[in-house]
């Protein structure tokens, strides 16, 4: 249970993307069979032509061809700003890009893979980076979630040309988590915004294919004054971010690795760890039995299990005052201690919409061992590259732990989370 809710907390839209695309597969197969395609194209515009079914074209251009796109759940524009051979040309140049790429992923293919997946196993993080680093030296704007964008003198130019009006477009590659590479083109035309996406996927013996194209117009862009590039879709997608967004300056690597250890797991609105003034003299304002799932996860990399919904007291004990200034007797009155079982009670944490993150942009090493971090809230759903601003004091240990000494917190922007200030 707990491992199924992390998920959802950390990769939900993803998630229910897969979700729909298997729902999607199977309705697809039934329609094949029952020839009852009239009530599709009733609900959704004409989709996007792209390459799926096997035919003798693929040993020519390496491609597949249907009438359908694997992205056919997604509301489609109805006119697309770019020609057919514009679009064939995008395609083109995005197969290039994933076959300059395929000696790295060609280990992790799997055989007869769906053809909703990537089609490759055990993409690790190292993988990914090398990809968007070889796609970057071909010139191209390419990115992954724990590296820095590679070319985005790009998307500024791009950004540059829609607010003078002019005519424009740009295409970031984005390799996802599962090894899929993502291409996002950006047009600006006609004084319209629109989206193409064009989604590469792998099979038996590295070879990318065209997975589907979606063509989406775009409500509004931003870049702002720290470097996000913030964009929201006409039509939103339920359950999905009100915007989407990339950091395309640079965070420097030690900030990238600072916010990894001691920022990326904790919450703005589950609990009152950032979102509270405290140091030791008040740490029982921060007490709250939901948090400790992060904090185990924190403290062990893993997520976290229980049996019986309940958390033995020697490990809760053991985690907590390892990363906070408590005492035992301050967790037992504020974290639901059963002394019956010797327990503390497991509470859930639902997956909250919309969340802001923190990330570190600055740092002091003091004399005393301890580290000063300043954290940035990246609020994107809310166009705020900094919504408040905190300065989080840490002690590190030799043994590779470390405890929060203490959190400050300044709105800048806007407003702070309500959700997480009261106890519960």
């Amino acid at each position: 249970m707990e491992d199924i809710k992390w998920l959802l907390k950390k990769w939900g839209f993803l998630l229910l993307i897969l979700l729909i695309a298997i729902i999607a597969g199977v309705i697809r197969w039934g329609r094949l069979h029952t020839e009852e395609k009239k009530v599709e194209e009733e609900v959704w515009e004409p989709p996007v032509e792209t390459e799926e079914s096997e035919t003798v074209m693929e040993e020519e251009n390496n491609t597949e061809t249907s009438t359908d796109s694997a992205y056919w759940f997604i509301p489609q524009s109805s006119d697309c700003l770019i020609s057919e051979e514009e679009k064939e040309q995008l395609q083109s140049t995005v197969l290039s890009a994933a076959e300059s790429v395929r000696e790295i992923y060609k280990d992790n293919v799997i055989a007869d893979a769906a053809n909703y997946s990537s089609g490759v196993s055990e993409f690790t993080g190292e993988q990914r980076k090398t990809v968007v680093e070889q796609l970057g030296k071909a010139g191209l704007v390419s990115v992954e979630e724990d590296s820095n964008m590679q070319n985005p003198e790009k998307i500024e130019t791009f950004y540059a040309d829609y607010l003078n009006g002019q005519d424009s477009m740009v295409t970031v590659f984005e390799v996802h988590r599962d090894g899929l590479i993502g291409a996002v083109t950006f047009i600006y035309r006609k004084e319209q915004l629109q989206t193409c996406y064009t989604g590469v996927r792998w099979k038996e013996g590295g070879m990318p294919k065209i997975q589907g194209t979606s063509v989406s117009n775009v409500a509004e862009i931003k870049l702002t004054e720290k470097g996000y590039f913030i964009y929201a879709y006409e039509h939103v997608i339920a359950h999905a971010g009100l915007r989407q967004y990339w950091r395309i300056e640079p965070l420097p690597e030690d900030c990238r690795e600072l916010t990894q250890e001691y920022i990326s797991e904790l919450s703005y609105v589950n609990y009152n760890v950032l979102v509270t003034n405290w140091d030791s003299s008040n740490v029982e304002d921060i007490l709250m039995p939901c948090m400790y799932e992060d904090i185990y996860r924190i403290s062990t990399g893993e997520n976290l299990k229980t049996e019986g919904w309940k958390i033995p007291a020697e490990e809760y004990e053991r985690i907590m005052t390892t990363y906070f200034p408590v005492a035992v007797e301050q967790l037992r009155e504020h974290c639901g201690y059963d002394e019956s079982s010797n327990s503390y009670e497991y509470k859930t944490i639902y997956a909250s919409p919309y969340p802001p993150f923190g990330e570190v942009v600055d740092y002091t090493k003091n004399a005393d061992g301890t580290i000063t971090l300043i954290v940035d809230g990246v609020w994107p759903d809310y166009n705020s590259d900094l919504a408040f601003r905190n300065t989080v004091v840490v002690q590190p240990f030799e043994d590779g732990t470390f405890r929060y000494l203490s959190n400050s917190i300044e709105e800048i922007e806007l407003e702070l989370p309500k959700a997480a200030r009261t106890k519960g």
